[in-house]
C-alpha cells in the first residue's frame, strides 16, 4: 500500500551578482554596472484532485528547482528561475522528516505549500558603490537554496468509511452502492489499498471509502494496521460491517471498536451504523435474531443486509445519508500558502568546535550562507566577510575559544586561515 513516502526537496540557488563596469566610447570613467543575480526557484507541493495515491513517487523522490541566472553588465538582473511544483493527492499530510513536525495538511484542490524557498540573487557591484568607493570590486554570490527531507502521509478524504474484519464484504458493498469497481474475491485480505466510491442518492452524493480489513493488534501496526487506521481519521461516519458468515460477529464487533479507540480515541466516538452482512447465507440469516438482540442490548440499532444480493442495501444508503445530514458542519482551519522560513534566532545562532590542535569549525545557517555567497577572489569581498564575522560575534567567540594567527577555521565548505 503506497500511502507514505519520504522525498528530498531542494530549492534553487540564487544567481551570482556580477562585477562589471560601464564601457562606452568617450566615457573614460564609466561606473560600476554589475547586475544582481536572479532568484532561485521555490519547491511547492500542490494538490492534484485526480491523484489518490503516492504511486508517482515510486519513480522519483528527489526534486530540485533550478537556480537563478547570473547578473550581467549594464545593470541587467539575471533571470529568476521558475518554481518547481510537485503534485500530491488530496489528503496529504506533510511532515519534516527530521523533526516529525507537521508542515501542512493539504486537502482542498487549491491547497499548496512552499516547502523550500529559493535563494535570493547575489547583489552586483553596482549595489556597493559609495561616495568613497566609486569603483567597488565586490559582489555577492547567490544565496544557496534550502534542502530538506519530507515525509508525506496520505489520509483519504471520505464522508463515510466502511470498516470491519477481513472478508466482511466491504468491497462488495462499496461496489453495489457506488461507482467504485474494486477487485473482489472470497478470501481474507483481498483489499490491500483503500477504495473510494461516490454514492448518489437523489440530488446528493457522498464519498465512501472501503477501509481494508482490520485485525487484532492493528493499532500497534500489526499487518498494515497503522496504514489502514490512518484513513479512518478523516471520515465523518463509519459503516461497521459485520461478517454474518464469520465465526463470532459479536467478538469481531468488539475487536474492531477496540482497535479504533486504541489508535485514536476520537475514532471510537465517531457515529457508527452497524450492519450485519451476508443474509444470503442460510446460517447467517438463522442467527441474525440472536445477533440483533445482543447488539440492541448494547444500545446499538443494527440492520441486516446482503451486499451480494443487494437485500436492504437501499435502506442502508438512505440511513447513511440521513446520518450524515444530522451532523454539524465541520470547521477546518484553512491551509494557506506558507513559505518555510527559519526563525530569526536560529538564523543568528552559531557554534564553534575545536576539532584539533589549531583547527576550528564555525557552524550556523547564517554564517555558512554568508560564506557561500562571498567571492573569495576579491579582497573587498573578503574584507566584507570579515565585517560580518565581527558583527555576528563570531570573531570574538573564536578568540575566546583560543584561535591563534595561522590556525585553520572551517566555515561550511570553506577553509580559512585566521589572521589578525
Amino acid at each position: 500500500m503506497f500511502d507514505e513516502v519520504k522525498i528530498y526537496v531542494r530549492s534553487g540557488d540564487g544567481g551570482h551578482g556580477a562585477i562589471a563596469f560601464h564601457r562606452e566610447k568617450f566615457v573614460p570613467r564609466g561606473g560600476p554596472s554589475g547586475g544582481d543575480g536572479g532568484r532561485g526557484g521555490d519547491v511547492i507541493l500542490k494538490v492534484n484532485p485526480k491523484l489518490n495515491t503516492f504511486s508517482p513517487f515510486q519513480k522519483r523522490i528527489h526534486f530540485k528547482a533550478n537556480s537563478g541566472g547570473r547578473g550581467r553588465n549594464k545593470n541587467q538582473t539575471g533571470a529568476s528561475a521558475d518554481n518547481l511544483e510537485v503534485e500530491v493527492p488530496p489528503g496529504t499530510v506533510v511532515r519534516d522528516a527530521e523533526t516529525g513536525a507537521v508542515i501542512a495538511d493539504l486537502v482542498r484542490p487549491t491547497d499548496r505549500v512552499t516547502v523550500a524557498v529559493g535563494g535570493r540573487g547575489g547583489r552586483g557591484n553596482a549595489r556597493f558603490a559609495t561616495p568613497s568607493n566609486q569603483a567597488p570590486q565586490i559582489a555577492e554570490k547567490g544565496e544557496p537554496g534550502q534542502e530538506r527531507w519530507l515525509l508525506l502521509e496520505l489520509r483519504l478524504i471520505a464522508d463515510v468509511g466502511i470498516v470491519g474484519v477481513p472478508n466482511a464484504g466491504k468491497s462488495t458493498l462499496l461496489s453495489v452502492i457506488s461507482n467504485a469497481r474494486p477487485k473482489i474475491a472470497d478470501y481474507p485480505f483481498t483489499t490491500l489499498e483503500p477504495n473510494l466510491g461516490v454514492v448518489i442518492y437523489g440530488d446528493r452524493d457522498l464519498v465512501v471509502a472501503d477501509i481494508p480489513g482490520l485485525i487484532e493488534g492493528a493499532h500497534l501496526g500489526v499487518g498494515l494496521g497503522h496504514a489502514f487506521l490512518r484513513h479512518v481519521q478523516r471520515t465523518r461516519v463509519l459503516v461497521h460491517l459485520l461478517d454474518g458468515g464469520g465465526e463470532n460477529p459479536l467478538a469481531d464487533y468488539s475487536q474492531i471498536n477496540s482497535e479504533l479507540a486504541l489508535y485514536d480515541e476520537r475514532l471510537g466516538q465517531k457515529p457508527q451504523i452497524v450492519v450485519y452482512n451476508k443474509m444470503d447465507i442460510p446460517t447467517a440469516r438463522e442467527r441474525w435474531p440472536e445477533i440483533e438482540k445482543a447488539l440492541k442490548a448494547r444500545g446499538v440499532q443494527p440492520m441486516a443486509i446482503s451486499a451480494a444480493t443487494q437485500e436492504n442495501v437501499r435502506a442502508l444508503v438512505q440511513r447513511v445519508f440521513q446520518t450524515v445530514e444530522t451532523l454539524p458542519e465541520e470547521t477546518r482551519i484553512p491551509v494557506e500558502e506558507m513559505p518555510v522560513y527559519e526563525l530569526p534566532e536560529e538564523e543568528q545562532a552559531f557554534t564553534i568546535t575545536h576539532e584539533d590542535e589549531g583547527v576550528f569549525r564555525v557552524s550556523g545557517r547564517r554564517i555558512e550562507r554568508a560564506a557561500a555567497m562571498t567571492y573569495w577572489d576579491y579582497d573587498e569581498a573578503v574584507m566584507r566577510f570579515q565585517n560580518i564575522l565581527e558583527a555576528l560575534g563570531v570573531s570574538a567567540a573564536l578568540e575566546e575559544a583560543g584561535v591563534q594567527p595561522g590556525d585553520t577555521v572551517y566555515i561550511g565548505e570553506h577553509e580559512l586561515e585566521w589572521s589578525e
